[in-house]
């Protein structure tokens, strides 16, 4: 299937705000979030899917906070991590977890020498943001 211009130009679209949006992340802490898809979920008025891979390197910290709906995610790449205060915790290669709308979750630094690489899919309201801090 032959692709025709407009959708050349919209892939390629995509590929160069998708390769900012990684540089401009990977300054952010250690962590690299690569947004691989958005959609609306169809039959559900103004809920939407996203569907991202998040790789936090050693060192990097993932900030606690909650989602305006429901976040599962695939570990693709194990490694450890640890909590203020708490002890070190393993995500083993091929765990999968789900927080459900407005859990509080994260607030943990990646440890060892290994990064923590993660498929994530969200489904939450469309037009709230994705990530709410939790103070």
């Amino acid at each position: 299937m032959a692709l025709t211009l407009k959708q050349i130009g919209l892939v390629l679209t995509g590929i160069v705000v998708g390769a900012l949006s990684v540089q401009a992340l990977h300054a952010q802490g250690g962590i690299i979030r690569v947004e691989l898809r958005k959609a609306d979920l169809t039959g559900q008025s103004g809920t939407e899917v996203i569907m991202a891979t998040l790789d936090v390197q050693p060192g990097g910290t993932v900030p606690r906070h909650f989602h305006n709906g429901d976040e599962f995610l695939y570990v693709l790449e194990g490694g450890s991590f640890q909590a203020p205060g708490q002890d070190t915790v393993t995500f083993d290669t091929g765990a999968s977890l789900h927080f459900p709308r407005e859990v509080p979750h994260g607030g943990f630094t990646v440890v060892g020498d290994k990064a923590l690489k993660i498929l994530t899919v969200h489904v939450v309201d469309k037009g709230k943001p994705l990530v709410e801090p939790v103070k």
